[in-house]
């Protein structure tokens, strides 16, 4: 799913349920990270773990440990920027050279309703107010939890570039649907603070694509150099 959202050049690797958390390996500082996790964190530490290292692979670069930096966004080996997501069944990472991309990020999310409560807290009145549209003329997708996993992927890719945290009300996303069949889009989030500085521009505003299928919510947003 996370694939088709991201451009070539960026590597991507999935995996449905957590059995192969069983036949994977931890790095020792890793293990340390998790050595007093519940099951479920630790299953989805390491299976996401197991997906970016085959993307390293991929990109020709040997597989080496992932570990959580500042506010938990993962340190990338030297001339890598990528993003990782997983939630119930699903774990993926994508990974890209950073000549090809400044930065990206990725979300995935199970395909329902956000909990009672949890849109306002997230969502600005504009935002509500283009879901109720979006609603009209598509019932049938969860216009909320697309909106919370694109707020997800943007702040994903904006913190590489800010090491400065992102509030939810920060950015004000308008999702475009491109085919009700799919489903699938494109978003786009105008930044309400002042943004990156990437080469020689400042950023206004972040864009991202979207897709749901297998029972998921899937999105993407990818900033490239100037």
């Amino acid at each position: 799913m996370i694939e088709e959202l991201l451009p070539d050049s960026v590597v991507t690797v999935e995996a449905y349920g957590h059995d192969e958390a069983e036949n994977t390996r931890l790095y020792p500082e890793e293990e340390a990270v998790v050595a007093r996790a519940v099951p479920k964190r630790r299953r989805e530490f390491t299976v996401v773990r197991s997906c970016a290292r085959r993307a390293m692979e991929k990109l020709g670069v040997p597989p080496q440990p992932v570990l959580p930096g500042e506010r938990g966004a993962p340190r990338w080996p030297a001339g890598l920027t990528g993003s990782m997501t997983h939630c119930d069944g699903y774990c993926a990472a994508a990974l890209v050279r950073a000549t090809d991309l400044a930065s990206l990020g990725i979300d995935a999310e199970p395909d329902g309703p956000l909990p009672e409560g949890v849109l306002d807290a997230v969502s600005l009145p504009q935002e509500r107010e283009r879901l109720l549209r979006l609603a009209d003329g598509h019932p049938a997708i969860h216009w909320d939890r697309l909106l919370f996993s694109a707020k997800e992927s943007v702040y994903k890719a904006w913190f590489p570039l800010t090491q400065q945290w992102l509030d939810f009300s920060e950015a004000d996303i308008d999702i475009r649907v491109d085919d009700a069949q799919t489903p699938q889009g494109s978003f786009r989030a105008e930044l309400l603070v002042p943004g990156p500085v990437v080469g020689t521009r400042r950023l206004g505003h972040f864009d991202g694509r979207w897709t749901i299928g297998r029972a998921l919510v899937a999105t993407s947003v990818t900033v490239p150099h100037d």
